[in-house]
């Protein structure tokens, strides 16, 4: 009774393969959108962007990117923070040297600059699989950040070595710096959290989406039937560095606003996103987009119960979240690999069944 197609009828073939076929989803989504964009900003606050909204929407689109090569093309890799990393220090320079182009533009070419970056480093999955592609990506990981400590190029030789965002608005409205507003940097974030969706949403349902969960699934069949394992793992590489770079450029110039790279990018940062899609759902979106939710809310939640109600000590609640999510972890590779995103897709179904569930 909660949850019903009747009533859906498709008449053609483009409102049969449409993302959303079911009405009751569709305007389910468009109320979502909604209160996403116009009812959140009037109500939020800078710590609610900074510690929950910000965060959630730039884990996301870095969760949606590795799911894309993890989940749907089945490429083990590590190595996700150093490529952020590129496309936050891609930003300051593209920032620093033509500060009167868009900082759109700057994000967007700095995913570019990852793509390419990827691809140099997705070479190795072309003659390497499973174990070995992930220590290879993890290579990649620690070059990257090591890279980016030694050559003072990167950060325009600054005695700290540190990178700061300047100044820079968008239609008149300040996007980065010390002087931005709430609202402003969460609609920003959220658009190219929109726009990554989207766009990974349309490549995964369409011929590109097929080779790659053709190579995931046996790659040798793959190639027998004529899916190209060099085009299909590079693309996946290139489109999931491409995510992952947007990540990174907004996560140093909007979120941080300072960032040194050892401290922002190491080696856990690629693995709290690897765990977000494990928790969340390989090979699904809106996987990516829970186990983003999970990560981040998680934290919020133990320090707010432990800390503020209970009085535990920070240090406790820190090391119980990590328990936390270690035990899950272990608990949905056993019992549901697919993550939240399965659990999801039983309760719709329970939904649809209900009360007659035979």
């Amino acid at each position: 009774m909660l949850y019903r197609e009747a009533g859906d009828f498709s008449t053609t073939y483009p409102e049969d393969s449409q993302t959303f076929p079911i009405r009751f989803d569709r305007w389910r989504y468009y109320a979502v959108l909604f209160v996403a964009i116009f009812v959140i900003p009037f109500l939020i606050n800078d710590y609610w962007v900074n510690s929950i909204f910000m965060p959630f929407l730039i884990y996301a689109i870095a969760a949606i990117g590795l799911n894309i090569l993890v989940g749907y093309c089945g490429q083990v890799s590590l190595g996700t923070g150093g490529f952020m990393a590129v496309g936050a220090y891609a930003c300051y320079k593209l920032m620093t040297a033509f500060p009167d182009v868009s900082i759109i533009v700057h994000v967007l070419l700095s995913g570019a600059i990852t793509a390419g970056v990827g691809v140099l480093f997705g070479l190795p999955s072309l003659r390497i699989k499973g174990f070995y592609l992930a220590v290879a990506t993890l290579a990649a990981q620690f070059f990257l950040v090591w890279m980016f400590n030694r050559v003072s190029w990167f950060y325009n030789y600054s005695a700290s070595g540190q990178i700061n965002a300047p100044e820079r608005d968008v239609l008149g409205v300040l996007i980065t710096g010390p002087n931005t507003e709430a609202w402003a940097t969460y609609l920003f974030c959220l658009a190219f959290t929109i726009f990554s969706a989207v766009v990974a949403r349309n490549l995964t349902r369409g011929s590109v989406g097929r080779q790659w969960m053709a190579i995931r699934d046996m790659d040798i069949a793959a190639e027998i039937i004529g899916v190209n394992p060099f085009r299909a793992k590079l693309t996946a590489f290139a489109v999931s560095s491409f995510f992952v770079g947007i990540s990174g450029a907004l996560f140093f110039s909007v979120y941080l606003g300072a960032v040194e790279v050892g401290e922002a990018f190491g080696i856990q940062k690629s693995f709290l996103v690897l765990f977000m899609i494990i928790i969340g759902g390989l090979g699904s979106i809106f996987g990516s987009f829970a186990g983003a939710a999970f990560l981040v809310l998680l934290p919020v939640l133990l320090k707010i119960i432990g800390v503020d109600w209970l009085g535990w000590p920070t240090d406790i609640v820190a090391h119980l979240n990590l328990v936390i999510v270690g035990g899950l972890i272990i608990v949905f590779l056993i019992a549901e690999p697919h993550g939240l995103a399965q659990l999801w897709r039983v309760a719709k179904e329970k939904l649809r069944l209900w009360p007659f569930p035979h």
